[in-house]
């Protein structure tokens, strides 16, 4: 969708409904800010595992954005970020050396967990707060690699943390956190963020918030949005799928607004050419 086109036509600084809209224009799903306190306070004082967890849709990458925006604040922080959580033991190695600074030797994993961890105790002498680590997409993680994680964080007999990990992922990292191998991991989880699907009220905050930010808070009329929220089935992604495809067909035909004539028009079922014969022939 042309920028340019979105500006002239509607003042858009942006897509309002893509999901690649600055960070700091995301809207913050309730729970977040007492997440985002929790975890500072985390990392301040325990370290250890902290957990997003909701379904494909419910915005965890979204929240994870602004978890890492929020930490960013926080001066002196090291943030890494996992981008191949589903990496097996030597190449989650590699990567983690990689984010913390540190060059390793995955056939040399002493040795290599030895520099991590002295650059961690460092970080954490310097600045009073353990390192971060975000993982999204964890349930893609292998067990023996969260097992590591642990046991590489764990100091003085596991009574210290050096390191403060945020995993996030849908029900099945949830699952894998109830095995028997995972169940030390998961009785580590201090902060957790659920998101589960949105009340109707929620998503059209969520849409309002949007626009607001872009900058034509006026561009859909609030039938269509409520409509939108009815039929987006709780779920953020849904929503901004649904009216994306409404401003792609709003702005092709150059529509000053996208009013509820345009959605039936868009989402309304085609209607059964057989129907339109009988109903003749009567």
């Amino acid at each position: 969708m042309n920028d340019k086109k979105l500006q002239a036509l509607y003042g858009l600084k942006w897509n309002p409904f893509s999901p690649e809209v600055p960070t700091e224009a995301l809207w913050s799903p309730p729970g977040l800010d007492l997440f985002c306190s929790r975890l500072q306070h985390q990392i301040r004082h325990h370290g250890g595992f902290a957990l997003v967890s909701g379904e494909p849709g419910t915005g965890k990458s979204a929240a994870m954005r602004l978890t890492a925006h929020r930490l960013a604040e926080l001066p002196d922080l090291n943030v890494g970020v996992i981008i191949r959580p589903q990496s097996r033991l030597a190449d989650f190695y590699r990567e983690l050396g990689y984010v913390s600074g540190v060059p390793l030797a995955p056939h040399n994993r002493w040795a290599g967990s030895r520099s991590l961890r002295e650059k961690w105790m460092a970080h954490i002498e310097q600045t009073l707060h353990r390192p971060v680590l975000l993982i999204d997409e964890a349930q893609e993680m292998h067990p023996l690699v969260v097992s590591e994680l642990r046991l590489l964080a764990s100091a003085d007999f596991d009574s210290r943390s050096l390191l403060t990990v945020v995993l996030c992922g849908d029900s099945r990292l949830l699952q894998m956190l109830k095995t028997e191998d995972l169940l030390p991991v998961a009785s580590r989880i201090r902060a957790r963020l659920l998101l589960e699907p949105r009340p109707a009220r929620d998503l059209l905050d969520c849409l309002q918030h949007s626009l607001d930010r872009a900058g034509n808070p006026q561009l859909l009329t609030p039938e269509v949005m409520n409509t939108l929220c009815e039929h987006a089935l709780g779920n953020p992604r849904v929503l901004m799928q649904m009216a994306e495809d409404l401003l792609l067909a709003a702005t092709s035909r150059d529509l000053p607004r996208i009013d509820e004539k345009l959605y039936l028009e868009v989402f309304a079922p085609p209607k059964d050419p057989r129907t339109r014969t009988r109903t003749a022939r009567s």
